[in-house]
């Protein structure tokens, strides 16, 4: 029968504020007892967990400095506990010198060798390629420096995942599949991607999306778009387009059902009226490319942002990418950009300069449309 007990671990606690982290050192080869990683996916409730997968060379270069002579891992491994671990206080830990904000006493982690992985009292937050690298080695034991929390839930693991890795190179996509599900504080590079990041992953994951599946995520490595490209559309549509209008100025926070049909109804007749090159990757359509998603934003910004979802029609927004069809050369053909500047399919780039002049081609379609330099859909 497999054991179960409680692992008593010597631990100092220091107070920070309302919170408390917990320092001590452990043999590495016993993380794998009490901890688990929670591997960022989805499935039918939404995102779960949030590491990335084991990179196996990054684990083996670690193994092979472990088995050398002189090895050292000063870094601590950062832990998530559930509250099933507790802190008992040592006796002697209100003597005379002890500063308040530090308390020694026992690290208390139940251990139970037969329970699923899900059911583990602690998560890897940070060091989970050390730890995998430290279970491989050909060595005895390895004592390691680690500092633990107790998190309220997932979400807050999420949060300390981000904060902790935000000086790494850590996959962009990553963080921007999980910046919609975190709570507290986040540095303003980040906080300022959430909501755009929220929109993104509605748009790769609502039934009626035309991106639905087709973005390039951690959990969708199956998309073709790239996951930047569409982040930079809802970026520039938020600050400065046609989702701005359902955004509360004072909070920077808004209505984002409304703007997900703003985004499903305007990309949805886009992949009707392009439905073979809206299927194929970038490298055989600049409808999906980069250069494509951003120039149209571009263009659902212009003729909509002076009117709500509720104000325009399907067949309003197919009447004006009809006034863009012959200017099209999506998979084959030539752009002609301007007098003399002309470049075949595959020859625009995912550069400022080439998203301003596809953009300038579309707009300029359009005004002749209308013969006049007003840009608007045809039906007020």
């Amino acid at each position: 029968m497999a054991d179960q007990y409680l692992l008593r671990v010597p631990a100092l606690r220091l107070a920070q504020g309302r919170h408390s982290i917990y320092v001590f050192g452990i043999d590495g080869k016993r993380l794998d007892d009490f901890t688990t990683v929670s591997r960022a996916r989805r499935d039918d409730d939404g995102l779960q967990g949030y590491q990335r997968p084991e990179v196996v060379a990054h684990i083996r270069a670690i193994r092979r400095y472990l088995e050398s002579d002189g090895a050292m891992l000063p870094n601590a491994i950062v832990l998530a506990f559930t509250e099933q671990v507790y802190f008992e206080p040592s006796a002697h830990s209100t003597a005379d010198g002890m500063v308040a904000y530090s308390q020694p006493g026992e690290l208390v982690i139940p251990v139970d060798e037969a329970c699923d992985d899900a059911d583990k009292p602690a998560w890897l937050v940070d060091g989970q390629q050390r730890t995998a690298a430290i279970r491989d080695a050909d060595l005895t034991e390895f004592p390691v420096a680690a500092v633990g929390f107790i998190a309220s839930g997932e979400e807050e693991q999420r949060s300390q995942f981000i904060l902790v890795n935000s000086t790494k190179p850590l996959p962009k996509g990553l963080i921007h599949e999980l910046l919609p599900e975190t709570t507290g504080e986040l540095p303003a590079r980040y906080a300022r991607r959430r909501l755009p990041a929220s929109l993104l992953t509605r748009l790769n994951t609502a039934a009626d999306s035309p991106f639905r599946g087709a973005i390039a995520t951690p959990t969708t490595p199956g998309g073709y778009i790239k996951d930047n490209s569409v982040l930079k559309m809802i970026e520039n549509s938020l600050y400065e387009g046609a989702l701005y209008q359902y955004r509360d100025s004072r909070t920077g926070e808004g209505d984002e059902s409304l703007m997900l049909r703003h985004l499903t109804t305007f990309w949805g007749q886009v992949r009707d009226k392009w439905p073979i090159a809206w299927e194929l990757p970038p490298r055989k359509s600049r409808l999906t490319h980069g250069v494509g998603i951003q120039a149209l934003g571009y263009i659902m910004d212009r003729l909509t942002s002076d009117r709500s979802v509720s104000q325009f029609s399907r067949d309003d927004i197919n009447i004006s990418l009809e006034v863009l069809e012959p200017v099209t050369a999506w998979t084959d053909g030539t752009w002609i950009l301007y007098p003399g500047d002309e470049r075949r399919w595959n020859g625009l780039q995912n550069t400022p300069n080439d998203v301003r002049k596809l953009t300038n081609l579309f707009v300029q379609a359009l005004r002749r449309s209308n013969g006049t330099d007003q840009l608007s859909l045809p039906h007020a």
